[in-house]
Formats: C-alpha cells, structure tokens, sequence
C-alpha cells in the first residue's frame, strides 16, 4: 500500500519533579535539605530513513511519545533523563506543524534528524532551590506528513500513453500494465541503466487528464511527486490511437503543470513518441516536430525500437541540470 499523507501527534516527556528530602547528618542539631533535581524530559526526533519508500505506518499509528524524565531523590540525587523518541520517516517527507499550517523542513537528507518536540525540563530539588518544584510538561503538536518522492526522472502524459510500458522496458520494476485509463493507480519508482557505473532514477507518475490541478482524475494526489525531478519526459501517444492529437496532449499537459507550480512549467522536458509502430504515427510526429519545434525521440515499447536512443537523450540532459537540492528550494519559493 502507498500511503503518501499521514497526521501524527508527537509528545515529548515531561520533565521529572525536583525531591523534597532531608538529611541529618551525624553530631549535626539540624537536618539539612538534599532533595535531587528531576530529569529532563525526552525529545521527539524525526529522523529520514533511505530504506523507507511510504508513509505506511503512519496509516495504523498516530501518537508518539518520548519518555519522561525521573524524579529526583535524596542524597541530592538527580533523576535520569527520558529516552528520546525516534520516529522513522521516508526521505523526502515534508513536515508541517499541522496548527500553524507552517513548514517545519523538508526531509531531503538522508539520516538527516528533525526536532519536532522538545522534552521539558526537569524539576528543581530542594538542596538546590528553597522549595522543591515539580517538572514542566514536554512539547506536543500535531503534525503533518507529505511524502515527495525523490526521482532524477519523471514520466508524465494522459492516461494510456504508455509510461507504464516505457518504465517497464527502462528498468527492472513491473508497474501494472492494461488497455484502461488510470492502471497505475500510485507512483512507481524504476532505476534505469545508462552504461557502465552511469543510472538513474525514473517515477512513473499516474496519469493526468485536463484539470488535475483542480483535483479532477488522480492528477492532484500525484502532483506533488514530479516537483522534485530534475527532467520531465512527456511521453505521447503518437499514433493518437487514444483519440487525442498529440499537439494539443503536449500543450494541455504542460498547462496542467504549470497551472499546479509555476516551477514545473519551466522544469526541462524530453519528449518520448510512442507506438511509433502504429499506422499514422510517423505523420504525426512530423507534424508535431513543426507545430511545435522541439524535437522528440520517436520510440516503441512493443518492439523496444529507440529505447536505448531515449536513455542516451536522458543522461545527457540530466547531465546539464541542477542538483536535487537546488529543485527543493525552488519548489517552496
């Protein structure tokens, strides 16, 4: 189960209470006060997990608490400090506090950790302050989680444009593939070979159709998801066996991104022709080429013709683009 969007609680412990305890100690007339300071209580931490692709288990739990700390004794004993809590997370997970609406970080390190609770302080004892006090509670807030997968590559087009099938003949991964609109229901992340000690990765977004930014279709759930790739690889139906001119499939779907972040109207593109073996096809990537003027990198995932071709086309442009983290800070401008 993919699961890109969790709400937690996170509470950190409260801080152990200070001692009130008295000692008399031999041939002294009066008892003096010994009483130990509390232990600060444990904090929250986040920390980005690489070996973690989903918010999952977020889906069947949602509080998390750090220890508190122990209470002081006598003898001027200060009370141990509480365990922090570390909660796993995906890398690339955005974090809110979810009262505020406010942005915490953006998780794209990995092991990177966050302090979302800050454990309270321990109470002050009695050989340490004229009163014993007890200790203050741990931060608590509400959080919200938002997985953005991290990709080199992102796969976009309308429903049966065959990015399933390109995925597929690209990498080792086995997204599900089948003649009906919306088949990749979540996003499928494949590593691609480009030569010796040379890859990449590639996500297979699900398909968009008019008005996804709107929340029509899927496209709005998945969105998020492209905002981190470094190059966009549109990949059309060139044969229009689905009834769509590819010219205006390229156009409305670069208006569908731009429409959902600005950025992505200006993120770099690939345009990937596909089912060049079908009848009609070789005219109409002529007739996009010169509406258009961008070149496209004609291919069949039937037969695997220029396969090899497009991932040549890939690695060099991703080459020449900006780093990962360069795309992170754009996307929260």
């Amino acid at each position: 189960m993919f699961i890109d969007q969790a709400k937690i609680v996170v509470m950190a412990g409260a801080g152990g209470n200070g001692c009130r305890a008295f000692v008399q100690p031999p041939f002294h007339r009066h008892a003096r006060p010994s009483g130990g300071n509390g232990g600060d209580g444990g904090d929250v931490i986040l920390v980005a997990d690489p070996q973690l692709a989903t918010l999952l288990d977020f889906h069947f739990r949602h509080e998390f608490r750090a220890e508190r700390g122990r209470h002081g004794s006598g003898n001027n004993k200060t009370g141990r400090r509480g365990t922090d809590r570390l909660v796993r997370i995906p890398v690339g997970t955005v974090v809110y506090d979810a009262t505020a609406n406010r942005l915490l970080r953006d998780c794209v390190t990995p092991h990177g950790r966050l302090l979302v609770a800050k454990g309270g302080s321990g109470g002050v004892g009695n050989a340490n302050a004229a009163q014993a006090k007890p200790g203050k509670p741990g931060q608590q807030r509400p959080l919200r989680l938002e997985l953005k997968l991290i990709a080199d590559v992102g796969l976009v087009g309308f429903p049966n444009a065959g990015k399933s099938s390109l995925l597929a003949r690209l990498s080792t991964a086995r997204p599900k593939i089948a003649p009906y609109p919306f088949t990749t229901r979540t996003p499928v992340l494949g590593v691609v070979s480009a030569g010796e000690e040379a890859s990449f990765v590639a996500c297979d977004i699900p398909g968009l159709i008019e008005g996804a930014h709107e929340g029509r279709g899927m496209g709005i759930q998945f969105l998020r998801h492209i905002e981190r790739t470094k190059l966009l690889v549109h990949v059309l139906d060139m044969a229009a066996s689905d009834g769509r001119d590819p010219v205006a499939s390229f156009r409305q779907l670069n208006e569908e991104l731009a429409a959902y972040n600005p950025v992505l109207g200006r993120r770099a593109q690939v345009v990937a022709a596909n089912k060049m073996d079908v009848a009609d096809a070789r005219r109409h990537l002529r007739r996009f080429e010169a509406q258009t003027g961008l070149p496209a990198v004609p291919i069949s995932c039937v037969t695997k013709a220029g396969i090899p071709e497009l991932v040549r086309v890939i690695w060099q442009r991703l080459q020449t683009l900006p780093s990962q983290a360069s795309l992170v800070s754009s996307a929260h401008e």
